[in-house]
């Protein structure tokens, strides 16, 4: 039977890591992903187990999880070979912010602190909602949000929201309910045509170069080149759908709207 609440968690990406610590729950965490890195402890602290779609099974069953935490689609072959050696294992797949604030809660239910993570998320909530406050009535820059550079990747569910909230107004937001990157591919022509006033690039963990996105062909008549407003936000804080896309990650893009 396993335990209620788990005493042993194997975290597969970020966000439920830093959930848990901003929980008090870290003692739990048994393994994590390569890729957390908040809060900076983790990566001196938990033993790491797997990339995002990929993972060492034998190393997680060493392990001994009671539960396994993961995240979308991609994960799907891990979750099944988990799944196959008798591991529970609770996948979230949330792409808004709706579901961000639901994992939050969920992530404390799993662990038998329902109220201290509602508190947290609720949290959030009032903080997205002063700053959304503070930007009512203000003048609202077209947005271009670039996820990849080869092909043209446009910003999800969540950077979508979140770029309106902190004021602006995403040059594409229809595309931000598409889960799959592929199925928010643009062309370099609709950018140019969307004339966006500013360009936030994350190139999904390597480092944007904003010479290479001024040397586009036509871009030089966008907005955003045109007044120099092309802006890097780290992948760490924006393109995990956690906590950090609502702190971090939303105070980065204020930032860059109020330059």
């Amino acid at each position: 039977m396993p335990a209620f609440p788990p005493l042993r968690i194997v975290c597969l990406t970020e966000e439920t890591v830093e959930t848990l610590y901003l929980l008090g729950e870290q003692d739990r965490i048994v393994g994590v992903s390569g890729y957390a890195v908040r809060p900076p402890q983790v990566r001196r602290e938990k033993p790491r187990v797997s990339a995002f779609i990929s993972a060492d099974i034998p190393k997680i069953l060493a392990l001994e999880p009671d539960l396994v935490l993961t995240f979308s689609d991609l994960q799907a072959d891990i979750v099944a070979g988990l799944i196959r050696a008798g591991i529970a294992v609770h996948a979230f797949n949330q792409r808004d912010i709706a579901g961000i604030l639901a994992m939050i809660r969920t992530v404390g239910a799993l662990v038998g602190v329902p109220e201290k993570a509602d508190t947290l998320a609720k949290g959030y909530e009032d903080t997205l909602a002063q700053i959304a406050a503070r930007a009512n009535g203000a003048a609202r820059p077209r947005v271009y949000f670039e996820e990849w550079d080869d092909p043209l990747i446009s910003g999800i569910g969540w950077v979508s929201e979140l770029i309106r909230i902190a004021g602006g107004d995403d040059v594409f937001p229809e595309l931000g309910a598409r889960k799959s990157a592929t199925e928010r591919i643009v062309t370099p022509e609709a950018v140019i045509a969307a004339a966006p006033d500013i360009i936030l690039a994350s190139w999904c963990g390597k480092k944007v170069v904003p010479d290479k996105i001024r040397c586009r062909a036509g871009w030089g008549a966008i907005p955003a080149v045109r007044n120099d407003r092309i802006v890097e936000i780290k992948s760490t804080i924006i393109l995990q759908p956690g906590p950090a896309a609502l702190t971090d990650g939303l105070d980065a893009i204020v930032a860059a709207l109020r330059t």
